[in-house]
């Protein structure tokens, strides 16, 4: 199978996400015998041949004046134009919010089968297996898409991004899609960030707080063991609803889906909408007074106290180690 990987640009160079779609790819090419190649737009050759580290060989720079103003209907249609262009047979894109964006609309325009949020791959005959998280992240679905084209998102952080010995020669390719003002169906007019603050989407380490912090005042106690140990502040809906903090913070089915190394839980409970978000972590810390709180049920090490109290002495611990 010859694979697409999508990657995702943020102020013209590759994100992490790039390098594991990149990996993710490379691992379908692998098991059917066939081979990658990425498309990245709003980056330059300099900024793509980073990608070479990670085993990729060939590689589209998209271009065009209609793709600056970041409409997600001028991606799809140029990602479109790319799988017919180089007869792909998979996309693979990131399941972050502009590529759960993309897919879909791109699926529909390949009359392609589409898997989102993926978290195993596998290939079988000149089919592919993808396996997902259902029910909120209770139950994990294997689905066969058997379709000639295939769209495929994957979780960040699932993936890991795996650099190659042998790094590939890359000499990235110019690539013009045919676009007009038809497939501007809307543009991005500007964009505000949180300067200096990880983005829990993508972080490998995430310190979340939730109601047991009794309010936004005692968030500090989470800024200060997130910055200890490098990590992104993550927040469970009901703090997010109370205004304690932003929503771009909040973990959850209807905030972020995240999937680091280490999730610490503090204060929180443990609701269905949250589990959903982060059950797929590889390691979950949990801080909780109530032993029987759900959270603890999928926690790999619980903490049964007053969060305001475990908070300090555990980033003092922290910073014991950080600091040897």
């Amino acid at each position: 199978m010859k694979v697409l990987a999508y990657l995702e640009v943020l102020d013209g160079t590759l994100k992490k996400t790039a390098f594991e779609t990149i990996t993710a790819a490379q691992g379908i090419a692998a098991a059917s015998g066939g081979s990658v190649i990425g498309i990245a737009i709003g980056a330059n050759a300099d900024a793509v041949k980073v990608a070479a580290d990670y085993g990729l060989a060939d590689c589209l720079l998209a271009q065009h004046d209609i793709l600056a103003k970041q409409s997600v209907s001028a991606v799809a249609e140029t990602l479109a134009q790319a799988v017919k262009a180089e007869n792909a047979d998979v996309v693979l894109l990131p399941a972050s919010s502009t590529g759960k964006e993309i897919a879909p609309r791109l699926a529909v325009k390949l009359e392609a089968g589409y898997a989102p949020d993926s978290i195993a791959l596998a290939v079988e005959g000149g089919n592919v297996n993808v396996t997902r998280p259902v029910y909120a992240g209770k139950a994990r679905l294997t689905v066969k898409i058997t379709t000639p084209k295939k769209v495929i998102t994957i979780r960040p952080n699932v993936f890991t991004a795996k650099k190659t010995d042998a790094p590939a020669a890359l000499a990235p390719r110019d690539f013009a899609p045919s676009l007009s003002d038809t497939h501007l169906k809307a543009s991005v007019s500007s964009v505000s960030r949180n300067q200096g603050k990880l983005d829990v989407a993508e972080a490998d380490i995430i310190v979340s707080g939730g109601r047991g912090l009794k309010g936004p005042e005692n968030f500090h106690l989470v800024e200060s063991l997130a910055s200890t140990l490098g990590a992104a502040v993550g927040a469970s809906r009901a703090v997010v609803d109370a205004g304690w903090r932003p929503h771009g913070e909040q973990v959850g089915q209807t905030g972020k889906t995240v999937s680091p190394t280490l999730y610490v839980a503090a204060g929180i409970s443990g609701a269905v909408q949250h589990l959903a978000g982060m059950s797929s972590s590889k390691v979950i810390v949990a801080i909780n007074k109530d032993k029987d709180a759900p959270i603890f049920q999928i926690a790999d090490y619980g903490i049964i106290g007053d969060t305001l109290e475990v908070l300090p002495k555990l980033t003092e611990k922290a910073k014991a180690v950080v600091q040897r």
